[in-house]
């Protein structure tokens, strides 16, 4: 396990920024609904690549790339990382196109939550007495939800359990964020490109060839894949697992939001209660966070 001293810091700004683009991003989902799922996830991928390249010009971090792609183990985890992460995506804009944005919701509660067991048994990160509250009480709130919406939990449980390992491994392999993206990217291509044109030959020809404005919607769909992903993936070697769990409520909370004042879907008691529970988990959880800060600031302070 990283030695919490040498450890990067600032890795909260960036999990935040990630969190609310993907707590927004259901608002940019409904605007393509007019594009299959899997021909979405294919051109999602196909445009994240150049995006990710011209970002390795720009930062000239070819050297970089080219020493990861050189060690096999790197490899080998970026690989398990991109099956990961394009099974979320999958099973997302399923979720959210076949109009089960409760059941995809509630895949990001459950999702903290084991992140929480992953740092916990996988990489020996313990919890204060206060940590340990805030998770029972957030469990207590997607207990109600999983109940609540139990016939479609295998689309909650495949999100919280595929996102979940895809950030663990991020968090495992000895890449930085842009180049593991890239390469993560690399790998997929040639599935995403052959979808791409399988779907391209159908009667209704390719989405991408429907009109500029269209065509832009879908290229879009890099931008939205590849900024939040590098946020996380920096964020994720910067946090401990468990930390960075907890943050995760943003998204969720946000995409209920949408749904609530955007979509106008009601709001059922047994959501209200999750929402105060989860609410209340999160308090417990930056009052930790406050209190630990405040403590190690008086230590250091000068006698």
């Amino acid at each position: 396990m990283e030695n919490r001293d040498t450890k990067p810091r600032g890795g909260l700004p960036l999990a935040l920024g990630a969190y609310l683009i993907w707590g927004i991003l259901p608002l940019y989902l409904r605007q393509i609904h007019w594009v299959p799922p899997y021909e979405f996830i294919a051109w999602r991928i196909i445009w994240t690549l150049p995006l990710c390249l011209a970002a390795i010009v720009w930062r000239r971090q070819f050297p970089v790339l080219l020493a990861a792609l050189r060690q096999p183990r790197n490899v080998g985890l970026l690989t398990l990382s991109a099956l990961l992460i394009a099974l979320n995506w999958t099973v997302y804009v399923i979720a959210i196109q076949s109009g089960h944005v409760f059941a995809a919701s509630l895949g990001y509660y459950i999702n903290p939550l084991v992140n929480v067991l992953a740092g916990t048994v996988l990489l020996g990160e313990r919890l204060s007495r206060r940590q340990w509250l805030a998770v029972a009480i957030a469990a207590a709130g997607v207990a109600l939800l999983a109940w609540d919406a139990r016939d479609m939990l295998w689309i909650s449980l495949t999100l919280a359990i595929s996102f979940a390992g895809y950030g663990l491994v991020r968090k495992l392999v000895a890449v930085d964020s842009l180049p593991g993206l890239t390469i993560e990217s690399l790998l997929l291509l040639v599935p995403a490109a052959l979808t791409a044109w399988y779907f391209g030959q159908g009667p209704d020809g390719s989405a991408m060839l429907r009109g500029p404005v269209e065509a832009l919607w879908i290229m879009a769909g890099g931008v939205v894949t590849a900024v939040p992903l590098l946020l996380f993936a920096a964020a994720a070697r910067r946090m401990d697992y468990s930390s960075l769990g907890m943050v995760q409520f943003v998204a969720p909370t946000i995409v209920f939001l949408i749904g609530l004042f955007v979509y106008g879907e009601p709001l059922h008691p047994v959501q209200l209660a999750c929402f105060v529970l989860i609410w209340c988990a999160i308090a417990v959880f930056v009052w930790d966070v406050l209190a630990r800060r405040s403590a190690r600031l008086s230590a250091e302070a000068p006698a």
